[in-house]
């Protein structure tokens, strides 16, 4: 066993882990400061919705389809200038956080849009009926209304920039994707490349257990 893994080494192991943690926390927060304004802006722009624009809809969907659809490997490349732009680097956790923020925040807002389609219609409509402001009906009739759907959206999207995350260690992002890439791939260590993946794998099952139990907290009884 200690000679299957002898390539191991825990420091290194550790210091990619929180690479790949500090990408995950910093792409979901902007994602979700970004990504919830605007799901509940494409729900209310939307056929048959409160406010009903079918040409800013249209625009504001084409976007959001062709950011989404790009492949997220493309997107880091496409997204260099910007990036060095706005980090003063293309490399490293700082360089990754952008395209991640970009590729993930569509994805994420059309989840939300969907979560908000689910909400019954009849809440808003007493919510309109009692005289409640735009502002009112989003933040104490919608949101509310869909908080199970918007966390479910949260667990799939943070799952999401896991994988993209490494992904990103293809072009010098760090974390565990490069680690598997340079160690598991380029020099044949296939140790390095099963704890890598095995890591990722535990990564993934943590949030979507927390994902789930915040879903069952929040869900009506």
């Amino acid at each position: 066993m200690n000679q299957f893994f002898s390539n191991i080494d825990a420091y290194q192991i550790w210091m990619a882990t929180q690479e790949t943690l500090w990408m995950l926390g910093g792409s979901l927060f902007f994602t979700l400061l970004f990504g919830l304004p605007l799901g509940v802006l494409l729900f209310l722009t939307g056929p048959r919705q409160l406010f009903a624009q079918k040409g800013f809809y249209a625009i504001l969907s084409l976007i959001t389809n062709i950011l989404r659809s790009l492949p997220f490997i493309i997107l880091m490349i496409v997204m260099i200038p910007i990036t060095v732009l706005i980090t003063g680097t293309s490399l490293g956790v700082a360089g990754a956080i952008p395209p991640l923020v970009v590729g993930a925040t569509p994805f994420f807002a059309r989840l939300v849009e969907t979560a908000l389609r689910e909400v019954d219609r009849g809440i808003i409509e007493a919510t309109q009926a009692m005289g409640a402001t735009t502002k009112q009906i989003i933040f104490n009739a919608l949101l509310p209304e869909a908080r199970p759907g918007i966390i479910a959206a949260t667990t799939v999207t943070a799952i999401t920039l896991v994988s993209y995350t490494a992904m990103a260690g293809a072009v010098g992002a760090g974390g565990l994707g490069d680690l598997a890439i340079r160690y598991g791939y380029q020099r044949f260590q296939t140790d390095v490349m099963v704890v890598t993946v095995l890591l990722l794998l535990v990564l993934v099952q943590l949030l979507q257990s927390l994902g789930d139990r915040l879903v069952v907290h929040f869900s009506r009884k």
